[in-house]
């Protein structure tokens, strides 16, 4: 069986849905099994006082990153989809030849999901922990991936307990972006892989710094799911630009993913020798870039009902 890739459109549609209509298509004709977006909204982003200002330590130590609200709302209303747009989405899917996903993030927003007909749906790392959504979607949808890079061992194992072994797929991923690829802890994978019949792996690599090294190391250890962040725009062009890649590169993925795993290994080992570099550890602590980033996307959005803010927890 060979990996099945996912084409992360992310927010690099910027808000348009012809260049989202291109991104479908382009995906496909690459060869991913499935074309991704975001359900995220930004009537939902929550207002934190401390992320205001942030704040930093007398010696340099960054202890709470500094993102103000207002900027980052004005930033995300640039790239709403309406529902309109998702029910659209998997409908031009389904025209392109090619499977829909979406990331779903709140609890009031999963039946929205439901009646547009998606395919799959993925939890981001962030929300590994948020048990009362993983119930939701649970209950809700047969295909689920969920995404553990800024968890902790016992909020995965947590996370599982909820989910048939069929009904999800456990991906691996640093949410240090861009990763280095010293930081890959690949091994991950093979840990992941009594939660689930499927596990993977979520590349935040910068493709013009390491070309398709993550990716195809995560393929030639048997990934079964690679999820990329994917462009048909120049990588100035969005936020996430950079961190994504391009139709072309799609198809060399998806055409490595064919080979036999020791054609796999054998192409790897050519084009990068120190492969085993990006191997790392099953288990480990997460970095101090990580717990940053942990600390202020989780409960960063929130489903709202009569004015009142719906927990994920």
């Amino acid at each position: 069986m060979t990996c099945e890739l996912i084409a992360e459109c992310c927010q690099n549609h910027n808000g348009s849905r012809e260049i989202l209509k291109k991104m479908i298509h382009a995906s496909a004709e690459a060869g991913a099994t499935y074309a991704k977006i975001q359900a995220l909204r930004s009537s939902e982003l929550t207002f934190r006082e401390r992320f205001e200002e942030g704040q930093v330590l007398p010696d340099g130590t960054t202890k709470v990153i500094k993102r103000p609200f207002q900027a980052e709302q004005d930033r995300l209303k640039k790239l709403d989809l309406s529902d309109d747009d998702e029910a659209w989405f998997v409908e031009e899917c389904k025209r392109a030849g090619i499977k829909s996903m979406i990331t779903v993030f709140t609890r009031l927003s999963t039946q929205r999901l439901v009646d547009a007909g998606f395919d799959a749906v993925k939890i981001a790392s962030y929300d590994c922990r948020s048990t009362s959504l993983l119930k939701e979607v649970s209950q809700s949808f047969r295909n689920v991936v969920v995404s553990t890079g800024a968890s902790f061992d016992n909020e995965i194992l947590d996370a599982a307990k909820l989910f048939g072994k069929n009904q999800v797929s456990f991906l691996h991923c640093v949410t240090i972006y861009p990763t280095p690829l010293d930081q890959l802890h690949m091994n991950r994978m093979d840990w992941l892989r009594q939660f689930s019949i499927k596990v993977g792996f979520s590349d935040h690599t910068t493709p013009a710094a390491t070309n398709l090294k993550a990716s195809m190391l995560a393929i030639a250890l048997d990934a079964d799911i690679v999820e990329r962040h994917f462009t048909v725009l120049e990588p100035h062009e969005t936020r996430d630009g950079p961190v994504s890649i391009n139709p072309s590169q799609l198809r060399v993925l998806c055409d490595f993913a064919k080979l036999s795993r020791e054609s796999r290994i054998e192409k790897l080992s050519a084009d990068w020798p120190e492969w085993k570099i990006g191997l790392g550890q099953q288990t480990r602590d997460l970095s101090a870039t990580e717990l940053l980033n942990r600390d202020y996307y989780s409960g960063r959005v929130a489903s709202w009902r009569d004015g009142q803010q719906i927990s994920n927890q």
